[in-house]
């Protein structure tokens, strides 16, 4: 990941060495069948995964076991945050297929709960906003008992882009606080700490039926109070769901 590359830079710089990974961090990726399966199910349809464009070290055993988080709008992002290691650039152009394609493999791979996320698409009116829509509703047309997930990006703060997204009615709706708001400068300098968090606030405000959730990352210089007070403004945000978890 970026922060990753970003942190052993920094060391290389200060003991004029490259510095190796330890061992236990290590991961020989072992082809089975059932990932061979879900690679040329992923590639006939043209869909990207999240999985494989963040380099995700667990990418093995969620293939494995036929679950994978679906990348869509492309694999090129629009903003540049320091702790993923997705490209960003020029973005891609919109797949119009890719919704159907989308339902389509979760309908082969008999998923009971799907991941949808995309990169942040600030180059469109709605920030994609009406393309999560689409693939909300085809899935829902194809695939009645898949439970979806949406996790979205912030949409520049747009309530319509909002409102169109949460009129497709994800069973759960998903925006990621990534960390506490003194390190966005450093971590996610194109994002908004209250930004976020007012999203999250709206979706209750707009329908307060929607389960929402929010993410975030330890381990990036965080002080325990400033979790904390995290932690309050999910609470009087009425979050619903809080994951923490850990780029090594």
């Amino acid at each position: 990941m970026r922060h990753e590359k970003f942190m052993q830079n920094s060391l290389q710089q200060k003991l004029g060495k490259e510095i190796e990974k330890p061992p236990w961090l290590r991961k020989r990726l072992k082809l089975t069948k059932e990932i061979d399966a879900i690679n040329l199910l992923i590639n006939r349809l043209s869909l990207n995964t999240v999985c494989q464009e963040a380099m995700c070290p667990n990418q093995a055993e969620r293939f494995t076991k036929g679950t994978a988080t679906f990348l869509i709008m492309g694999k090129v992002c629009t903003r540049n945050c320091a702790f993923c290691a997705i490209k960003h650039g020029i973005p891609e152009q919109i797949d119009l297929d890719e919704p159907i394609n989308l339902a389509q493999a979760l309908l082969q791979l008999h998923l009971k709960y799907a991941v949808v996320t995309s990169v942040p698409r600030d180059d469109l009116p709605d920030g994609g906003a009406s393309h999560f829509a689409k693939t909300v509703i085809e899935i829902k047309r194809l695939s009645l008992n898949t439970k979806i997930e949406l996790l979205i990006p912030d949409f520049k703060g747009s309530v319509d882009s909002l409102n169109i997204v949460i009129d497709s009615r994800p069973d759960v709706l998903n925006h990621n606080l990534e960390t506490v708001p003194s390190l966005y400068s450093s971590i996610r300098p194109q994002a908004d700490y209250n930004r976020s968090l007012q999203l999250l606030k709206n979706v209750k405000r707009i329908n307060p039926d929607t389960i929402t959730k929010s993410g975030i990352m330890l381990g990036l210089g965080e002080k325990e109070n400033e979790v904390i007070g995290l932690f309050d403004d999910l609470t009087n945000a009425n979050c619903d769901i809080l994951t923490i978890g850990q780029y090594l």
